[in-house]
């Protein structure tokens, strides 16, 4: 008998922590989503182009003044030197060979803000840039900028889908496990009721059982959610500086409240309903 209730108790305990380690995923998907989407489109940038006769000196006072908008993230100025040994490297060393100067303008590499990586908003950004005397052309691919935002809307709305779909399958399965547990002990209930046992009173063991049962299946699925993410940042490395630690102990909270909440939710309705029936009711 000992050794059957420790096999459901395991049982349960890893079926329940392998649903909250959906819940984790879920949790983390939905934590960072913004973070992920401000991280594509921050790494989008937009080239101002200056104008020939425009210095290196010229240029890194400029890239002052552009670095005090609010819009900018960062700026990385790109000199005429730099530029040619960037031209040489894609066309060859002596593409130079055929002009009498150098075309190749000093230029201001531009990252924006997240907010601002819009159509609307980069046509005041380009507007604002081009403001300045020394400013010849602002380039940006606006083909690109198009099909990241409706990209990110998309998955944003899958996310969105799969998300609500995973934490309801994962409330189920929850509480069917605990609804099962509980029923298997509606005899002892009824018993309890028999000899004057007040519903607190029945109910207490059940609960701290309960309790128990979620917060290491909680502990379980937050070891198994933190192995699985070691093993994804050696794949994704850049994509995990998003993930930072403020909104991993978010996740961790998020999985221990719902173990905690539905665990312990779904035993108290079992045991009401169970005080509740009579005794021709319990066999069925």
């Amino acid at each position: 008998m000992r050794r059957r209730l420790v096999n459901a108790y395991l049982s349960s305990v890893v079926s329940i922590s392998l649903v909250l380690l959906l819940v984790g995923i879920a949790s983390m998907l939905l934590v960072n989503t913004r973070s992920v989407s401000d991280y594509f489109k921050e790494n989008l940038q937009i080239s101002v182009l200056m104008k020939q006769e425009v210095s290196d000196d010229e240029a890194a006072v400029f890239r002052n003044e552009v670095d005090s908008m609010t819009f900018v993230r960062n700026t990385d100025l790109v000199t005429r030197a730099r530029g040619e040994q960037e031209m040489a490297e894609m066309l060859g060393t002596d593409f130079l060979s055929v002009f009498e100067t150098s075309p190749i303008p000093v230029s201001i590499v531009v990252t924006l803000d997240a907010a601002y990586v819009s159509q609307d908003s980069l046509q005041v950004v380009e507007k604002a840039l081009m403001k300045s005397r020394l400013v010849d052309e602002v380039v940006y691919q606006k083909s690109l900028v198009d099909a990241l935002n409706a990209n990110l809307n998309r998955i944003s709305m899958v996310l969105g889908v799969f998300i609500a779909l995973m934490l309801f399958v994962s409330f189920v399965l929850i509480n069917n496990t605990m609804r099962l547990n509980v029923f298997a002990r509606r005899f002892t209930v009824h018993t309890m009721k028999l000899v004057g046992a007040t519903r607190s009173f029945i109910r207490g063991p059940f609960l701290l059982r309960a309790a128990f049962l979620g917060l290491f299946a909680s502990v379980m699925a937050l070891v198994m959610l933190t192995g699985l993410l070691f093993v994804l940042r050696a794949e994704f490395a850049q994509l995990f500086e998003v993930f930072t630690l403020q909104r991993l102990l978010i996740v961790m909270g998020i999985v221990v409240a719902s173990g905690l909440v539905i665990c312990v939710g779904s035993t108290w309705l079992v045991v009401n309903k169970l005080v509740s029936l009579d005794k021709d009711e319990l066999y069925y």
